[in-house]
């Protein structure tokens, strides 16, 4: 062989090592994507533990856990409504070791608060939803307004006179009924509270006339017959509560307000690794002990891949946004 061959051989075997190099360093990721789960995944949940999604969390960690024989666990770190646990997530590396765990408020934040510390389409990558579940428009027992139809004429004869109460500013009870609001040309005042146990509270006191309400805040409630449940707010009935009829029904369209729990990883994950935890979170929800307890707590469950979940998430952001503009309402 020749000299100029034995050239081209050292030059061909030294761009090989340089362009791996360059994609080592490009992507200091891939080695981790290819091994991924190789060590503990903790599962941010960015609200206080005993609440509805830390409930939700402990469950799916374990299943996850034995799915991907990895240690899976649970931190909550609450504040500013789900807003310090994102940022958390935002910042951590993107290994797939760190999972956000959120609800529908991760949508409504940037249509009404212009001082968030990350943007929820540049840092995140959406992941999965896992559930929705359907809000309950509610009274006490003691109201006279046992019905969506006593409800729906009252306040459109007195406007400004009923009030509602929510578990805080910017939660998703407050924002859906600002959009029923919206939607039905009506003026109910809002009370917010902090928490839904003390929302729930006054309206068995009869200090504020009507809460959107979810499943699992009022359920005992509903059972013991302290609240009168009006109407659900998701297209088809609740199969907790098949008795009670949906606004689509009661001749509302376009009247689907939903809460909805939904999976995020750092957006510099790689897609590998998202595709991969997306598939898992699908089997788990399909396991019979998490369908039965999403159904008891009056949840629709529904897997997504990533660009379906991208895709559900951007159009109940941009509804968000569309009320935003009508009520300028800002939650800074």
């Amino acid at each position: 062989m020749t000299l100029k061959f034995y050239k081209a051989l050292h030059q061909f075997k030294s761009s090989v090592l340089t362009l791996s190099t360059m994609l080592f360093i490009a992507c200091p990721c891939l080695a981790i994507a290819q091994t991924w789960p190789n060590q503990t995944i903790k599962i941010i949940v960015p609200f206080p533990a005993g609440g509805g999604t830390d409930a939700l969390a402990r469950t799916i960690s374990i299943e996850l856990g034995k799915l991907l024989n990895q240690t899976v666990y649970v931190e909550n770190k609450p504040g500013a409504n789900g807003i310090i646990g994102a940022q958390f997530v935002a910042l951590a590396p993107p290994d797939g070791n760190t999972v956000l765990l959120t609800i529908a408020s991760f949508a409504i934040s940037p249509a009404f608060s212009k001082k968030l510390p990350f943007d929820v389409d540049k840092d995140f990558a959406p992941v999965s939803l896992v559930a929705k579940y359907p809000y309950l428009l509610t009274t006490g027992s003691q109201s006279e307004l046992k019905t969506f139809k006593q409800f729906y004429e009252f306040a459109k004869l007195h406007p400004g006179k009923l009030s509602y109460a929510s578990s805080g500013n910017g939660s998703g009870p407050h924002l859906g009924m600002e959009l029923i609001n919206d939607r039905l040309g009506l003026n109910t005042i809002h009370v917010p509270y902090k928490g839904a146990a003390p929302a729930n509270n006054d309206l068995l006191g009869g200090n504020v006339d009507i809460m959107l309400n979810n499943l699992l805040a009022s359920s005992s409630l509903i059972k013991s017959k302290k609240l009168n449940v009006l109407a659900v707010t998701t297209a088809q009935r609740s199969t907790a509560l098949p008795e009670v009829p949906t606004l689509i029904e009661l001749g509302y369209p376009n009247m689907e307000v939903v809460g909805w729990y939904g999976v995020f990883l750092p957006e510099k994950t790689p897609k590998v690794i998202v595709n991969k935890l997306s598939e898992s979170i699908k089997k788990v929800i399909q396991n019979p002990d998490i369908l039965a307890r999403l159904n008891q707590d009056g949840a629709i469950p529904i897997a997504s891949t990533p660009s379906e979940f991208k895709e559900f998430f951007n159009a109940d952001k941009a509804r968000w946004m569309q009320l935003s503009k009508k009520i300028k309402l800002e939650l800074d």
